[in-house]
């Protein structure tokens, strides 16, 4: 017996129409007034009453980068090259290939203004070091890659929690209809370690999950773009069709937030069409910003270009840029010496362009730049020439977003391997990342297991905000 599609429940609809279901496109593509509502990326009331950042880019240094031969000179250490370590027991995650102390095979130098002393592995960073905090205090409740990489995005060691990118577009909403609030410009050459948990918005409603864009594709957002074997016409009566039955069900049920919110979806889905590619195309930069990001050299190639269009995303109004690399790069358990060297000649151009970029177009003081990894590495050596990890002290530096600039925090003791004074742990960096948007983490809760959780979870966690890491202004 023939059934009226008016009449017909909306799970059986979709049920037997799953070809179509995949472009909801509706309002946007028809030029007909949208039919939601309420959009899920409206701003949440949760002032901190502070901040002046709109977004945030954050350069994920998968692995683990070594702080004692980047940012954190130890004379002492040097001293002591070759000799076991004099103050007792290490944690070591490989005990099996547990060495004696290895000094840093770089010499560090002060810069700037600030007299910043940076390893001459970072020559780029070391020109924008006036304009970057670098925190030498960190601590993290892991070494494990997996466990500390969630505590790190998502301010648990457990899986499953929304990270802190889905956080930020949650309480942030979003600047831009045309573009996802929070983007993920992963490394063509695959996937970080934990893939796509990290950008994962958990809990959380969908839309607040990282969009991965793959630049250099034909496609650079999967199953966005219709087949091309759909016709045109065949497409708009399709979604004509659709477009119905939904008005039909939202008169019905215009209580139902879950399907306006799911609505939404589809109609960015549609815009970002035709907004996408216009934000990847670099080729309206000029060659003297293209060479700056190091875009005429092989290799700095690939990681300038994906800087250079976290700017112009950011530009565009996106909230939350992360950019990754491919697996686990700076897990330098051997060859420490020859693995930094690759990894900063590929990042520390692009990464200090970046900063520089943003300044030179007023876009600092909106947006904040991290760059950091999971955790930092041992001072004594793993087998000959690696290092293993260590979560009791390492270093991250942040730019823009009225952090202070030309500052250091913290300290490690004389050899690095763990803080001594102004400690910053995940969760208090969470806060305060947080607070330079203008977001109180202690308000910035949603409904989960029937209590109010939060990124921070400040009751268990106590984290703070680290109010030394901000100009006084």
């Amino acid at each position: 017996m023939f059934e009226s599609p008016i009449s017909m429940q909306r799970r059986k609809f979709l049920t037997r129409s799953t070809g179509g279901v995949g472009l909801l496109a509706l309002a946007h593509l028809l030029n007909t007034e949208s039919i939601c509502t309420a959009s899920p990326l409206s701003p949440k009331i949760i002032s901190s009453g502070f901040g002046k950042a709109k977004s945030v880019i954050c350069l994920f240094q998968h692995g683990g980068p070594s702080h004692l031969d980047l940012f954190d000179p130890k004379p002492t250490l040097t001293q002591w090259n070759g000799k076991p370590y004099p103050h007792g027991d290490l944690e070591v995650h490989f005990s099996n290939e547990r060495g004696h102390l290895l000094a840093s095979p770089f010499s560090f130098r002060p810069h700037g203004e600030s007299g910043i002393e940076l390893s001459t592995l970072l020559p780029n960073l070391a020109s924008v070091v006036d304009d970057i905090t670098l925190v030498r205090s960190m601590t993290t409740d892991s070494v494990d890659h997996e466990s500390a990489l969630r505590n790190f995005h998502t301010g648990r060691r457990q899986a499953g929690f929304p990270t802190w990118g889905s956080w930020v577009s949650y309480g942030l909403g979003s600047e831009c209809e045309n573009l996802p609030a929070y983007v993920v410009l992963s490394d063509p050459h695959g996937l970080p370690i934990d893939g796509g948990r990290n950008w994962s918005a958990g809990w959380l409603p969908a839309i607040h999950q990282g969009t991965a864009l793959r630049l250099g594709d034909d496609a650079p957002v999967v199953n966005l773009n219709t087949p091309e074997e759909i016709p045109k016409r065949a497409r708009e009566a399709q979604l004509e069709f659709i477009e119905q039955l939904n008005r039909h069900h939202m008169r019905e049920h215009s209580e139902n937030n879950d399907l306006a919110a799911r609505l939404q979806n589809f109609e960015l889905a549609a815009r970002m069409q035709t907004a996408v590619p216009t934000a990847l195309d670099i080729s309206s930069e000029t060659q003297s910003t293209q060479q700056m990001y190091g875009l005429d050299n092989g290799e700095t190639r690939e990681y300038g270009t994906r800087c250079l269009v976290a700017r112009r995303l950011v530009e565009q109004g996106v909230r939350f840029v992360q950019v990754f690399l491919n697996g686990q790069p700076w897990d330098t358990h051997k060859d420490n010496e020859g693995g930094l060297k690759f990894l900063c000649a590929k990042t520390d151009q692009p990464s200090a362009a970046l900063v520089r970029d943003l300044k030179q177009r007023g876009l600092l003081e909106s947006t904040i730049v991290v760059w950091g990894g999971e955790f930092g590495r041992l001072p004594i050596a793993q087998g000959t020439d690696g290092r293993d990890h260590n979560r009791r002290g390492f270093s991250l530096w942040i730019a823009g977003g009225g952090f202070r600039s030309g500052y250091v925090h913290g300290e490690t003791d004389e050899f690095g391997y763990q803080t001594i004074r102004d400690t910053v742990t995940i969760h208090d960096l969470h806060a305060t990342l947080l607070h330079a948007l203008g977001i109180d983490h202690r308000r910035l809760t949603f409904p989960r297991d029937g209590r109010p959780t939060s990124l921070t979870d400040p009751e268990v966690t106590d984290a703070h905000v680290i109010e030394a890491l901000f100009r006084s202004t």
